[in-house]
């Protein structure tokens, strides 16, 4: 009964529209409560943020966002995607290629789909429109690749999931380089197919100058640097996240002070931003673990593990119907939401079934990814339109060729589970 108030609760507060963070601070607060009386809140709250904000590992949040910051203010996102273009202007379709590979490029240094994708909304819309694209193709192709950077390490959400289910992050952000690149590779093949079969779609390609694709280069080798050293550093097993965030953030931020892309208010802006992206993230976080200890002292995880027990399914019956579950959560739920919600339950049943933590989490990283572009919230897409002024109807419908590749590549992910554990079982 206990379980079923508390649960009811967090249900009607976020019907109310309260943050979730402190959505699941009072549905927990009023449980535990009901469970073990006042004694009992004050000693769990007290854990839950002292075992937050004393965290070694937490401090790999700001630091990444940090070095985000650096990179965004600087303006970096248009000449990656001018660099990408003039390498790839001889191919059907090549802008909108260079528009995925610069997101992936910013995958790996930004760590957040939504600061991606509003980059690149700016940067390369007004290219692809004066070039003649299709603006359904164009805000298509902006607001998936996008979601590159919740795969792509350095990813805030991969980080989380390790601090919720105490997985190891430096694993976590390894192993998903190779499902990110996967998918980028999956966006790339998708724009060349829709090249082909709708020349009418994009431009004619133009000629490739080789002088011209050198001196792109120019400008953008300092931050392909950072991005070699980062993930350098996490496979290699020479410093831990939070170390490689540190190195990352003071390597960003000499990189736009040489050259000269930063001033006293873009410093400021990044620094305020660090600030209240941070603070959010980690209110999220303790109101994550407060709900936790909640479904932990009324048995909650235990009962739903015997009960499917008691049913008789599979393991991969289990796993399949809570991959659904989540691709209907993504189409309703922000994903941080999810993530915060569900992991602690989810997690806990998957090891029991026998599944791998660091696989299960870059399966479940993909589910959100997809709920970022699906209707009827896509944040992506609201991201995109907004910003381009294209209709969100629209956007959507550009969206649609490429979430049925993401479906594609979520079940490879699914039926090989080697993609996503390769690179970290080789790590030191």
């Amino acid at each position: 009964m206990i379980i079923l108030i508390g649960v009811g609760l967090l249900v009607v507060l976020l019907l109310m529209e309260m943050p979730i963070a402190f959505a699941m601070m009072v549905a927990a607060t009023v449980g535990l409560w009901l469970v073990g009386g006042e004694l009992m809140v004050h000693s769990y709250l007290a854990d839950a943020f002292h075992n937050v904000t004393a965290s070694y590992t937490m401090l790999t949040i700001p630091m990444f966002v940090l070095m985000a910051q650096y990179m965004a203010q600087s303006g970096m996102a248009r000449d990656i995607i001018t660099c990408s273009d003039t390498w790839l202007r001889r191919l059907n379709g090549g802008l909108g290629m260079a528009c995925v590979f610069a997101s992936a490029f910013m995958a790996a240094i930004i760590g957040s789909s939504t600061a991606s994708c509003a980059t690149m909304s700016s940067a390369a819309f007004p290219s692809m429109r004066d070039s003649g694209y299709d603006r359904r193709i164009s805000v298509g192709i902006i607001a998936i690749a996008g979601t590159l950077a919740i795969m792509i390490p350095p990813s805030i959400v991969l980080i989380i999931y390790g601090i919720l289910t105490q997985q190891s992050v430096g694993k976590l952000l390894i192993a998903g380089l190779v499902p990110g690149l996967l998918t980028a590779a999956g966006y790339i093949l998708t724009i060349w197919v829709l090249s082909k079969r709708r020349p009418d779609l994009v431009p004619k390609p133009t000629a490739f100058d080789m002088r011209d694709a050198m001196k792109s280069l120019r400008p953008v080798w300092p931050a392909m640097l950072l991005m070699v050293v980062t993930i350098g550093g996490l496979y290699s097993g020479l410093a831990t996240p939070t170390e490689i965030g540190a190195v990352g953030s003071l390597a960003a931020l000499a990189i736009v002070l040489m050259m000269r892309r930063i001033d006293k208010r873009r410093f400021t802006s990044a620094m305020t931003e660090t600030l209240g992206t941070t603070v959010m993230i980690i209110t999220i976080i303790i109101g994550a673990m407060m709900f936790g200890y909640f479904l932990t002292l009324t048995q909650a995880t235990q009962s739903l593990i015997a009960m499917i027990n008691d049913a008789n399914l599979s393991p991969w019956a289990v796993l399949l119907t809570l991959v659904v579950i989540y691709l209907v959560l993504g189409m309703l739920m922000d994903q941080m939401a999810i993530l915060v919600l569900t992991v602690p339950v989810t997690f806990a049943l998957i090891t029991q079934l026998g599944f791998d933590g660091i696989w299960y989490g870059i399966v479940i990283t993909k589910t959100v990814e997809i709920g970022l572009v699906t209707p009827p919230l896509g944040l992506n897409v609201f991201i995109t339109s907004g910003i381009t002024r294209v209709p969100v109807a629209e956007c959507f419908r550009g969206v649609a060729p490429f979430v049925l590749v993401d479906l594609l590549i979520l079940g490879l992910l699914l039926a090989f589970p080697e993609i996503s554990l390769f690179l970290p079982g080789l790590m030191k």
